[in-house]
Protein backbone atom coordinates (compact mmCIF):
# COMPACT_ATOMS: atom_id res chain seq x y z
CA UNK A 1 0.00 0.00 0.00
CA UNK A 2 2.06 3.01 -0.78
CA UNK A 3 1.66 5.71 1.81
CA UNK A 4 0.23 8.72 0.55
CA UNK A 5 2.67 11.96 1.08
CA UNK A 6 5.17 9.53 2.34
CA UNK A 7 7.54 11.91 0.61
CA UNK A 8 6.63 14.38 2.57
CA UNK A 9 7.71 12.65 5.76
CA UNK A 10 11.11 13.95 6.81
CA UNK A 11 12.90 13.37 10.06
CA UNK A 12 13.12 16.91 10.99
CA UNK A 13 9.83 16.59 12.17
CA UNK A 14 10.79 14.49 15.22
CA UNK A 15 13.42 17.09 15.97
CA UNK A 16 10.36 19.45 16.30
CA UNK A 17 8.66 17.43 18.30
CA UNK A 18 11.86 17.81 20.59
CA UNK A 19 11.48 21.49 21.41
CA UNK A 20 7.87 21.81 20.91
CA UNK A 21 6.58 24.45 23.40
CA UNK A 22 4.81 22.56 26.72
CA UNK A 23 2.79 25.39 27.38
CA UNK A 24 -0.37 23.53 26.06
CA UNK A 25 -0.07 21.03 28.56
CA UNK A 26 0.70 23.61 31.56
CA UNK A 27 -2.63 25.63 30.25
CA UNK A 28 -4.58 22.31 30.60
CA UNK A 29 -3.19 21.42 34.35
CA UNK A 30 -4.04 24.52 35.54
CA UNK A 31 -7.78 24.19 34.07
CA UNK A 32 -8.24 21.17 35.99
CA UNK A 33 -7.00 22.85 38.99
CA UNK A 34 -9.46 25.60 38.70
CA UNK A 35 -12.30 23.04 38.32
CA UNK A 36 -11.38 21.40 41.76
CA UNK A 37 -14.02 18.69 41.33
CA UNK A 38 -14.14 15.71 44.37
CA UNK A 39 -11.87 12.98 43.06
CA UNK A 40 -10.33 10.08 44.14
CA UNK A 41 -6.89 8.80 43.59
CA UNK A 42 -6.59 5.72 42.06
CA UNK A 43 -3.23 4.77 43.06
CA UNK A 44 -1.19 4.75 46.12
CA UNK A 45 1.55 6.66 47.71
CA UNK A 46 4.03 3.77 47.55
CA UNK A 47 3.18 2.62 44.25
CA UNK A 48 6.62 3.29 41.94
CA UNK A 49 3.54 2.68 38.88
CA UNK A 50 0.81 4.94 39.90
CA UNK A 51 1.07 7.32 36.94
CA UNK A 52 0.23 4.43 34.64
CA UNK A 53 -3.32 4.51 36.59
CA UNK A 54 -3.50 8.27 36.09
CA UNK A 55 -7.47 8.18 37.12
CA UNK A 56 -9.08 10.87 38.75
CA UNK A 57 -13.19 10.38 38.35
CA UNK A 58 -15.86 11.76 39.85
CA UNK A 59 -17.05 10.37 43.19
CA UNK A 60 -20.71 10.72 42.33
CA UNK A 61 -20.16 9.24 38.85
CA UNK A 62 -18.40 5.95 39.58
CA UNK A 63 -19.79 2.72 38.77
CA UNK A 64 -19.67 0.03 41.06
CA UNK A 65 -16.82 -1.65 38.46
CA UNK A 66 -15.33 1.87 38.68
CA UNK A 67 -15.18 1.58 42.63
CA UNK A 68 -13.76 -2.35 42.16
CA UNK A 69 -11.04 -1.03 39.38
CA UNK A 70 -9.83 1.70 41.97
CA UNK A 71 -9.81 -0.59 44.78
CA UNK A 72 -7.28 -3.23 42.50
CA UNK A 73 -5.06 -0.40 41.43
CA UNK A 74 -6.51 -0.95 37.70
CA UNK A 75 -6.45 2.73 35.19
CA UNK A 76 -9.28 4.81 35.20
CA UNK A 77 -8.11 7.18 32.94
CA UNK A 78 -10.26 7.89 30.11
CA UNK A 79 -9.54 10.03 26.76
CA UNK A 80 -8.86 13.12 28.88
CA UNK A 81 -5.01 13.82 28.27
CA UNK A 82 -2.17 12.55 29.88
CA UNK A 83 -0.59 15.56 31.84
CA UNK A 84 3.52 15.39 32.09
CA UNK A 85 3.07 14.40 35.82
CA UNK A 86 1.67 10.94 34.68
CA UNK A 87 3.90 10.62 31.78
CA UNK A 88 6.45 8.69 33.88
CA UNK A 89 6.87 5.28 31.65
CA UNK A 90 10.42 6.01 29.75
CA UNK A 91 11.30 2.84 28.32
CA UNK A 92 11.24 1.96 24.49
CA UNK A 93 11.18 -1.31 25.51
CA UNK A 94 7.59 -1.40 26.66
CA UNK A 95 6.67 0.57 23.60
CA UNK A 96 8.42 -2.15 21.27
CA UNK A 97 7.46 -4.78 22.98
CA UNK A 98 4.18 -4.17 22.90
CA UNK A 99 3.87 -4.58 19.13
CA UNK A 100 5.97 -7.07 18.72
CA UNK A 101 3.86 -9.58 20.81
CA UNK A 102 0.46 -8.25 19.30
CA UNK A 103 2.17 -9.58 16.36
CA UNK A 104 3.92 -12.76 17.27
CA UNK A 105 0.43 -14.89 17.15
CA UNK A 106 -1.16 -17.64 15.13
CA UNK A 107 -3.58 -14.87 13.79
CA UNK A 108 -0.09 -13.38 11.27
CA UNK A 109 0.91 -17.11 10.71
CA UNK A 110 -2.64 -17.79 9.61
CA UNK A 111 -2.24 -14.24 7.41
CA UNK A 112 0.79 -15.95 5.51
CA UNK A 113 -1.20 -19.05 4.18
CA UNK A 114 -3.47 -17.26 2.52
CA UNK A 115 -0.83 -16.66 0.42
CA UNK A 116 -0.18 -19.94 -1.33
CA UNK A 117 -3.74 -21.70 -0.35
CA UNK A 118 -5.49 -18.47 -1.51
CA UNK A 119 -3.96 -16.19 -4.26
CA UNK A 120 -1.68 -19.33 -5.72
CA UNK A 121 1.90 -18.05 -5.07
CA UNK A 122 4.85 -19.33 -4.55
CA UNK A 123 7.08 -19.19 -1.72
CA UNK A 124 9.68 -16.88 -2.58
CA UNK A 125 6.74 -14.37 -4.24
CA UNK A 126 5.23 -14.34 -0.72
CA UNK A 127 8.11 -13.53 0.95
CA UNK A 128 8.68 -10.43 -1.40
CA UNK A 129 4.69 -9.33 -1.05
CA UNK A 130 5.00 -9.66 2.96
CA UNK A 131 8.44 -7.72 3.48
CA UNK A 132 7.07 -4.91 1.22
CA UNK A 133 3.45 -4.66 1.98
CA UNK A 134 4.23 -4.87 6.33
CA UNK A 135 6.74 -2.60 5.96
CA UNK A 136 4.42 0.12 4.14
CA UNK A 137 1.80 -0.89 6.74
CA UNK A 138 3.77 -0.25 10.03
CA UNK A 139 5.24 2.95 9.35
CA UNK A 140 2.20 4.46 10.04
CA UNK A 141 1.91 3.06 13.30
CA UNK A 142 5.63 4.25 14.33
CA UNK A 143 4.81 7.11 13.24
CA UNK A 144 1.65 7.90 15.48
CA UNK A 145 3.21 6.63 18.29
CA UNK A 146 5.67 9.64 18.78
CA UNK A 147 2.32 11.36 18.92
CA UNK A 148 1.52 9.45 22.18
CA UNK A 149 4.53 10.91 23.85
CA UNK A 150 4.26 14.33 22.25
CA UNK A 151 0.61 15.47 23.34
CA UNK A 152 -0.70 12.73 26.08
CA UNK A 153 -3.80 11.94 23.50
CA UNK A 154 -5.44 9.12 22.27
CA UNK A 155 -5.28 8.36 19.19
CA UNK A 156 -9.15 9.18 18.78
CA UNK A 157 -8.80 12.14 20.36
CA UNK A 158 -5.41 13.56 18.38
CA UNK A 159 -7.64 12.13 15.33
CA UNK A 160 -10.00 15.46 15.82
CA UNK A 161 -7.00 17.71 15.14
CA UNK A 162 -5.56 15.29 11.81
CA UNK A 163 -9.37 14.57 10.11
CA UNK A 164 -11.93 16.95 11.88
CA UNK A 165 -14.05 16.87 14.80
CA UNK A 166 -16.87 14.97 12.93
CA UNK A 167 -15.01 12.93 10.90
CA UNK A 168 -12.95 11.90 13.99
CA UNK A 169 -16.15 10.65 15.46
CA UNK A 170 -16.70 8.59 12.25
CA UNK A 171 -13.24 7.12 12.45
CA UNK A 172 -13.83 6.44 16.18
CA UNK A 173 -17.32 4.58 15.40
CA UNK A 174 -15.37 2.55 13.20
CA UNK A 175 -12.82 1.89 14.94
CA UNK A 176 -15.22 0.08 17.78
CA UNK A 177 -16.27 -2.00 14.79
CA UNK A 178 -12.62 -2.85 13.81
CA UNK A 179 -11.61 -3.90 17.25
CA UNK A 180 -14.47 -6.02 17.89
CA UNK A 181 -13.39 -7.48 14.21
CA UNK A 182 -9.73 -7.96 14.72
CA UNK A 183 -10.42 -9.97 18.17
CA UNK A 184 -13.47 -12.31 16.50
CA UNK A 185 -10.21 -12.89 13.74
CA UNK A 186 -7.86 -13.90 16.52
CA UNK A 187 -10.31 -15.98 18.51
CA UNK A 188 -11.10 -18.14 15.85
CA UNK A 189 -8.05 -19.33 14.75
CA UNK A 190 -7.19 -20.07 18.15
CA UNK A 191 -10.49 -21.79 19.14
CA UNK A 192 -9.79 -24.06 15.74
CA UNK A 193 -6.45 -24.96 16.99
CA UNK A 194 -8.22 -25.54 20.67
CA UNK A 195 -10.40 -27.43 18.63
CA UNK A 196 -8.18 -30.33 17.42
CA UNK A 197 -6.45 -30.96 20.57
CA UNK A 198 -8.00 -34.71 21.99
CA UNK A 199 -9.74 -35.21 19.50
CA UNK A 200 -13.05 -37.27 20.63
CA UNK A 201 -14.76 -37.07 24.11
CA UNK A 202 -12.50 -34.81 25.53
CA UNK A 203 -12.14 -32.12 22.89
CA UNK A 204 -12.23 -28.49 23.40
CA UNK A 205 -15.45 -27.25 21.68
CA UNK A 206 -15.46 -24.13 20.02
CA UNK A 207 -17.84 -22.21 22.08
CA UNK A 208 -15.13 -23.18 24.85
CA UNK A 209 -12.18 -22.33 22.93
CA UNK A 210 -13.98 -19.00 22.32
CA UNK A 211 -14.75 -18.31 25.90
CA UNK A 212 -10.75 -19.10 27.00
CA UNK A 213 -9.65 -16.40 25.02
CA UNK A 214 -12.03 -13.55 25.73
CA UNK A 215 -12.06 -14.85 29.31
CA UNK A 216 -7.84 -14.57 29.45
CA UNK A 217 -8.50 -11.10 27.45
CA UNK A 218 -10.68 -9.63 29.89
CA UNK A 219 -8.36 -10.44 32.63
CA UNK A 220 -5.69 -8.40 31.30
CA UNK A 221 -7.64 -4.89 29.83
CA UNK A 222 -9.30 -4.53 33.02
CA UNK A 223 -6.04 -3.38 34.72
CA UNK A 224 -5.94 -0.68 32.41
CA UNK A 225 -2.17 0.45 30.28
CA UNK A 226 0.53 -0.81 33.14
CA UNK A 227 -0.44 -4.54 33.19
CA UNK A 228 -1.10 -4.94 29.48
CA UNK A 229 2.63 -3.30 28.58
CA UNK A 230 3.87 -5.97 31.65
CA UNK A 231 1.88 -8.99 29.96
CA UNK A 232 3.22 -8.24 26.72
CA UNK A 233 6.79 -7.53 27.34
CA UNK A 234 6.84 -11.42 27.81
CA UNK A 235 4.01 -12.79 26.48
CA UNK A 236 5.74 -13.40 23.12
CA UNK A 237 8.42 -15.62 24.51
CA UNK A 238 6.58 -19.35 24.46
CA UNK A 239 4.89 -17.93 21.07
CA UNK A 240 8.85 -17.57 19.71
CA UNK A 241 9.46 -20.89 21.06
CA UNK A 242 6.48 -22.62 19.40
CA UNK A 243 7.01 -21.11 16.08
CA UNK A 244 10.95 -22.77 16.15
CA UNK A 245 9.44 -26.11 16.77
CA UNK A 246 7.67 -25.70 14.00
CA UNK A 247 9.91 -24.80 11.85
CA UNK A 248 12.19 -27.93 12.66
CA UNK A 249 8.89 -30.17 12.07
CA UNK A 250 8.87 -28.83 8.76
CA UNK A 251 12.52 -29.08 8.55
CA UNK A 252 12.14 -32.81 9.17
CA UNK A 253 9.46 -33.69 7.20
CA UNK A 254 10.97 -32.30 3.71
CA UNK A 255 7.58 -31.63 2.20
CA UNK A 256 8.55 -27.78 1.70
CA UNK A 257 9.04 -26.38 -1.61
CA UNK A 258 9.41 -23.05 -3.03
CA UNK A 259 7.21 -23.70 -5.83
CA UNK A 260 7.11 -22.42 -9.47
CA UNK A 261 7.95 -18.88 -10.43
CA UNK A 262 5.34 -17.36 -12.27
CA UNK A 263 4.10 -14.15 -13.95
CA UNK A 264 1.77 -12.36 -15.65
CA UNK A 265 -1.74 -10.57 -15.29
CA UNK A 266 -3.26 -13.65 -13.07
CA UNK A 267 -0.24 -13.64 -10.70
CA UNK A 268 -0.16 -10.01 -10.52
CA UNK A 269 -3.59 -10.13 -9.51
CA UNK A 270 -2.64 -12.42 -6.92
CA UNK A 271 0.28 -10.56 -5.59
CA UNK A 272 -2.22 -7.67 -5.17
CA UNK A 273 -5.09 -8.79 -3.48
CA UNK A 274 -2.39 -10.64 -0.88
CA UNK A 275 -0.34 -7.36 -0.93
CA UNK A 276 -4.16 -5.88 0.46
CA UNK A 277 -4.57 -8.41 3.20
CA UNK A 278 -1.05 -8.17 4.19
CA UNK A 279 -1.12 -4.60 4.59
CA UNK A 280 -4.76 -4.59 6.35
CA UNK A 281 -2.88 -6.65 8.89
CA UNK A 282 0.23 -4.97 9.21
CA UNK A 283 -1.12 -1.26 9.59
CA UNK A 284 -4.53 -2.52 11.47
CA UNK A 285 -2.74 -0.87 14.65
CA UNK A 286 -2.67 2.38 13.17
CA UNK A 287 -5.66 4.21 14.47
CA UNK A 288 -4.50 2.68 18.31
CA UNK A 289 -0.94 4.12 18.00
CA UNK A 290 -0.59 6.68 20.26
CA UNK A 291 -3.01 5.25 23.14
CA UNK A 292 0.05 3.02 23.93
CA UNK A 293 2.69 5.76 24.42
CA UNK A 294 0.88 7.97 26.15
CA UNK A 295 2.36 8.37 29.19
CA UNK A 296 5.86 8.22 28.24
CA UNK A 297 7.34 11.81 28.69
CA UNK A 298 7.12 14.35 26.31
CA UNK A 299 11.02 15.11 25.77
CA UNK A 300 11.93 11.42 25.15
CA UNK A 301 14.35 11.42 22.22
CA UNK A 302 11.67 10.59 18.96
CA UNK A 303 14.21 8.75 16.96
CA UNK A 304 14.15 6.04 19.85
CA UNK A 305 10.47 5.62 20.06
CA UNK A 306 10.09 5.60 16.35
CA UNK A 307 12.54 3.23 15.67
CA UNK A 308 12.43 0.80 18.49
CA UNK A 309 8.40 0.47 16.97
CA UNK A 310 9.98 -0.21 13.36
CA UNK A 311 12.16 -3.17 14.99
CA UNK A 312 8.99 -4.34 17.48
CA UNK A 313 6.73 -4.62 14.14
CA UNK A 314 8.61 -5.71 11.28
CA UNK A 315 10.30 -8.75 13.07
CA UNK A 316 7.41 -10.72 13.88
CA UNK A 317 4.89 -9.99 11.16
CA UNK A 318 8.15 -11.14 8.60
CA UNK A 319 8.89 -14.01 10.76
CA UNK A 320 5.51 -15.12 11.32
CA UNK A 321 3.45 -14.59 7.81
CA UNK A 322 6.64 -16.03 6.29
CA UNK A 323 6.36 -18.90 8.34
CA UNK A 324 2.95 -19.32 7.47
CA UNK A 325 3.62 -19.33 3.61
CA UNK A 326 6.37 -21.67 4.25
CA UNK A 327 3.86 -24.01 6.47
CA UNK A 328 1.24 -23.71 3.15
CA UNK A 329 3.45 -24.25 0.73
CA UNK A 330 4.58 -28.03 2.54
CA UNK A 331 0.79 -28.49 2.84
CA UNK A 332 0.28 -28.36 -0.66
CA UNK A 333 3.36 -31.40 -1.11
CA UNK A 334 1.63 -33.37 1.94
CA UNK A 335 -1.59 -35.14 1.51
CA UNK A 336 -2.04 -35.29 5.41
CA UNK A 337 -1.59 -31.98 6.24
CA UNK A 338 -3.69 -31.11 3.35
CA UNK A 339 -6.00 -33.28 4.82
CA UNK A 340 -6.08 -31.80 8.13
CA UNK A 341 -6.64 -28.22 6.53
CA UNK A 342 -9.25 -28.94 4.79
CA UNK A 343 -11.21 -30.23 7.62
CA UNK A 344 -10.06 -27.70 9.85
CA UNK A 345 -8.48 -24.95 8.01
CA UNK A 346 -5.18 -23.81 9.87
CA UNK A 347 -6.00 -24.79 13.00
CA UNK A 348 -5.51 -28.55 11.67
CA UNK A 349 -2.74 -27.77 9.31
CA UNK A 350 -0.74 -26.47 12.84
CA UNK A 351 -2.26 -29.50 14.26
CA UNK A 352 -0.85 -31.46 12.12
CA UNK A 353 2.74 -29.90 11.45
CA UNK A 354 3.40 -30.30 15.17
CA UNK A 355 0.71 -33.67 16.04
CA UNK A 356 0.37 -36.57 14.14
CA UNK A 357 3.85 -38.02 12.73
CA UNK A 358 5.69 -35.62 14.83
CA UNK A 359 5.55 -34.87 18.59
CA UNK A 360 2.78 -35.82 19.85
CA UNK A 361 2.01 -35.03 22.90
CA UNK A 362 4.39 -32.52 23.46
CA UNK A 363 2.73 -31.30 19.99
CA UNK A 364 -0.38 -30.79 21.67
CA UNK A 365 1.38 -28.94 24.61
CA UNK A 366 2.59 -26.55 21.72
CA UNK A 367 -0.91 -26.26 20.21
CA UNK A 368 -2.58 -24.71 23.59
CA UNK A 369 0.35 -22.26 24.04
CA UNK A 370 -0.40 -20.97 20.40
CA UNK A 371 -3.64 -20.86 20.93
CA UNK A 372 -3.33 -18.82 23.95
CA UNK A 373 -0.75 -16.46 22.17
CA UNK A 374 -3.94 -14.92 20.84
CA UNK A 375 -4.82 -13.20 24.03
CA UNK A 376 -1.54 -11.00 23.29
CA UNK A 377 -3.17 -9.72 20.01
CA UNK A 378 -6.49 -9.56 21.51
CA UNK A 379 -5.60 -7.12 24.34
CA UNK A 380 -5.14 -4.26 22.24
CA UNK A 381 -8.90 -4.47 20.43
CA UNK A 382 -10.23 -4.50 23.78
CA UNK A 383 -7.96 -1.41 25.68
CA UNK A 384 -8.54 0.88 22.45
CA UNK A 385 -12.28 -0.17 21.64
CA UNK A 386 -13.27 1.92 25.31
CA UNK A 387 -11.50 4.81 23.87
CA UNK A 388 -12.74 4.99 20.88
CA UNK A 389 -16.27 4.59 22.04
CA UNK A 390 -15.69 6.92 24.60
CA UNK A 391 -14.51 9.49 21.73
CA UNK A 392 -17.51 8.70 19.73
CA UNK A 393 -20.15 11.18 21.40
CA UNK A 394 -19.17 13.19 24.97
CA UNK A 395 -22.12 10.64 26.69
CA UNK A 396 -20.13 7.89 26.18
CA UNK A 397 -17.17 9.29 27.80
CA UNK A 398 -18.96 8.70 31.20
CA UNK A 399 -19.50 5.04 31.12
CA UNK A 400 -16.61 3.72 32.65
CA UNK A 401 -13.13 2.79 30.42
CA UNK A 402 -14.23 -0.65 32.16
CA UNK A 403 -17.95 -1.31 31.12
CA UNK A 404 -16.67 -0.77 27.03
CA UNK A 405 -14.14 -3.71 27.32
CA UNK A 406 -16.80 -5.86 28.78
CA UNK A 407 -19.05 -4.88 26.09
CA UNK A 408 -16.64 -5.28 23.49
CA UNK A 409 -15.50 -8.78 24.44
CA UNK A 410 -19.31 -9.83 24.43
CA UNK A 411 -20.00 -8.74 21.39
CA UNK A 412 -16.69 -10.85 20.02
CA UNK A 413 -17.82 -13.89 21.58
CA UNK A 414 -21.42 -13.58 19.97
CA UNK A 415 -19.44 -13.23 16.48
CA UNK A 416 -16.72 -15.39 16.92
CA UNK A 417 -19.13 -18.27 17.23
CA UNK A 418 -21.15 -18.36 14.30
CA UNK A 419 -18.19 -16.93 12.37
CA UNK A 420 -15.90 -19.71 13.82
CA UNK A 421 -17.52 -22.35 10.67
CA UNK A 422 -16.16 -19.08 7.55
CA UNK A 423 -13.25 -18.28 8.76
CA UNK A 424 -10.99 -18.75 5.73
CA UNK A 425 -13.66 -15.94 3.93
CA UNK A 426 -14.14 -13.98 6.35
CA UNK A 427 -10.23 -13.68 7.40
CA UNK A 428 -9.50 -12.56 3.71
CA UNK A 429 -12.41 -10.24 3.28
CA UNK A 430 -12.39 -8.52 6.75
CA UNK A 431 -8.45 -7.80 6.77
CA UNK A 432 -8.88 -6.23 3.27
CA UNK A 433 -11.68 -4.52 4.42
CA UNK A 434 -9.60 -3.21 7.38
CA UNK A 435 -7.25 -2.09 5.12
CA UNK A 436 -9.10 0.32 2.88
CA UNK A 437 -10.45 2.30 6.12
CA UNK A 438 -6.87 2.86 7.28
CA UNK A 439 -5.81 4.02 4.16
CA UNK A 440 -8.04 6.61 3.92
CA UNK A 441 -7.03 7.51 7.40
CA UNK A 442 -3.60 7.79 7.33
CA UNK A 443 -3.71 9.61 3.42
CA UNK A 444 -5.62 12.24 5.39
CA UNK A 445 -4.01 12.59 8.54
CA UNK A 446 -0.62 12.69 6.82
CA UNK A 447 -1.58 15.79 4.60
CA UNK A 448 -2.65 17.26 7.66
CA UNK A 449 -0.14 17.04 9.52
CA UNK A 450 2.65 18.02 7.09
CA UNK A 451 0.90 20.17 5.08
CA UNK A 452 -1.40 22.59 7.35
CA UNK A 453 0.20 22.17 10.43
CA UNK A 454 3.61 21.79 9.44
CA UNK A 455 4.68 19.77 12.19
CA UNK A 456 4.39 19.24 15.66
CA UNK A 457 4.34 22.80 16.95
CA UNK A 458 0.47 23.37 15.45
CA UNK A 459 -1.34 21.69 17.95
CA UNK A 460 -2.99 23.20 21.12
CA UNK A 461 -4.12 20.14 22.65
CA UNK A 462 -6.50 22.74 25.10
CA UNK A 463 -8.64 22.37 22.36
CA UNK A 464 -9.30 18.70 22.45
CA UNK A 465 -12.71 18.87 23.39
CA UNK A 466 -14.10 22.19 22.75
CA UNK A 467 -16.01 22.16 19.09
CA UNK A 468 -15.57 25.63 18.58
CA UNK A 469 -12.12 25.50 18.46
CA UNK A 470 -11.64 21.96 16.62
CA UNK A 471 -11.62 21.68 12.34
CA UNK A 472 -15.08 20.93 11.98
CA UNK A 473 -14.02 18.10 9.67
CA UNK A 474 -15.95 19.24 5.98
CA UNK A 475 -12.67 18.20 3.99
CA UNK A 476 -12.19 14.92 6.35
CA UNK A 477 -15.16 13.53 5.76
CA UNK A 478 -15.52 14.32 1.83
CA UNK A 479 -11.89 13.05 1.40
CA UNK A 480 -13.73 9.67 3.41
CA UNK A 481 -16.57 9.57 0.92
CA UNK A 482 -14.42 10.16 -2.43
CA UNK A 483 -12.08 7.52 -0.66
CA UNK A 484 -14.42 4.78 -0.44
CA UNK A 485 -15.55 5.23 -3.99
CA UNK A 486 -11.85 4.71 -5.10
CA UNK A 487 -11.81 1.26 -2.77
CA UNK A 488 -15.00 0.71 -4.52
CA UNK A 489 -13.96 0.59 -7.90
CA UNK A 490 -10.67 -1.04 -6.89
CA UNK A 491 -11.44 -3.87 -4.75
CA UNK A 492 -12.06 -7.42 -5.49
CA UNK A 493 -13.77 -9.39 -2.99
CA UNK A 494 -15.86 -12.21 -3.07
CA UNK A 495 -18.86 -10.23 -1.80
CA UNK A 496 -17.55 -7.20 -4.45
CA UNK A 497 -15.12 -6.60 -7.58
CA UNK A 498 -14.35 -3.24 -8.78
CA UNK A 499 -14.83 -2.53 -11.94
CA UNK A 500 -11.19 -1.90 -12.61
CA UNK A 501 -10.24 -4.90 -10.08
CA UNK A 502 -11.43 -7.26 -12.25
CA UNK A 503 -9.51 -6.35 -15.16
CA UNK A 504 -6.37 -7.13 -13.05
CA UNK A 505 -5.89 -10.92 -14.76
CA UNK A 506 -7.86 -14.15 -14.61
CA UNK A 507 -9.71 -13.93 -11.21
CA UNK A 508 -8.95 -9.82 -10.39
CA UNK A 509 -6.46 -8.41 -8.41
CA UNK A 510 -7.42 -5.56 -5.12
CA UNK A 511 -5.48 -2.09 -6.08
CA UNK A 512 -8.80 -0.99 -3.38
CA UNK A 513 -6.63 0.69 -0.42
CA UNK A 514 -4.13 2.78 -3.11
CA UNK A 515 -7.08 4.26 -5.17
CA UNK A 516 -8.66 4.92 -1.92
CA UNK A 517 -5.75 6.34 -0.42
CA UNK A 518 -4.84 8.29 -3.93
CA UNK A 519 -8.64 9.77 -3.98
CA UNK A 520 -8.66 10.60 -0.11
CA UNK A 521 -5.51 12.38 -0.08
CA UNK A 522 -6.21 14.71 -3.68
CA UNK A 523 -9.76 15.56 -2.16
CA UNK A 524 -8.68 16.61 1.27
CA UNK A 525 -5.75 18.58 -0.50
CA UNK A 526 -8.47 20.02 -2.81
CA UNK A 527 -11.20 21.11 0.34
CA UNK A 528 -9.09 22.19 3.15
CA UNK A 529 -7.77 25.15 1.65
CA UNK A 530 -10.89 26.02 1.02
CA UNK A 531 -12.02 25.48 4.82
CA UNK A 532 -9.48 27.20 6.34
CA UNK A 533 -9.71 30.07 4.62
CA UNK A 534 -14.05 30.34 4.72
CA UNK A 535 -14.22 28.81 7.98
CA UNK A 536 -10.82 29.52 9.98
CA UNK A 537 -10.23 26.13 11.78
Amino acid sequence: MSMPGKEDIEIQDFEKGLTHSQSSSSRWEIQQAEKKAVTTEAYSENDEDDQFVGGTAEVTQLSFLSRIAVKLNAETKGIEPVTDEEKTDDSVINAASMWFSANMVIAAYALGTLGPLIFELNFGTCVLVIVFFSILGLLSIAFFSVFGAEFGLRQMILSRFLLGNLTARVFALINVVACVGWAVVNTIASAQLLNMINPGSHQCPPWAGVLIIVGGTVMITFFGYRIIHAYEKWSWVPNFAVFLVIIACLAKNGSFSNGEWTSGPTTAGGVLSFGSAVYGFATGWTTYAADYTVYMPRNMNKYKIFFSLVFGLAFPLFFTMILGAASARATMNNPLWNQYYESDSVGGLTFAILVPESLHGFGQFCCVLLALSTIANNIPNMYTIALSAQATWEPFSKVPRIVWTLLGNGATIAIAIPAYYKFESFMSNFMNSIGYYLAIYTAISLSEHFIYRRGFKGYNIEEWDKWDKLPIGIAGCCALFVGAVGVAVGMCQTYWVGELGRKIGEFGGDIGFELGAGFAFVVYNIIRPLELKYIGR
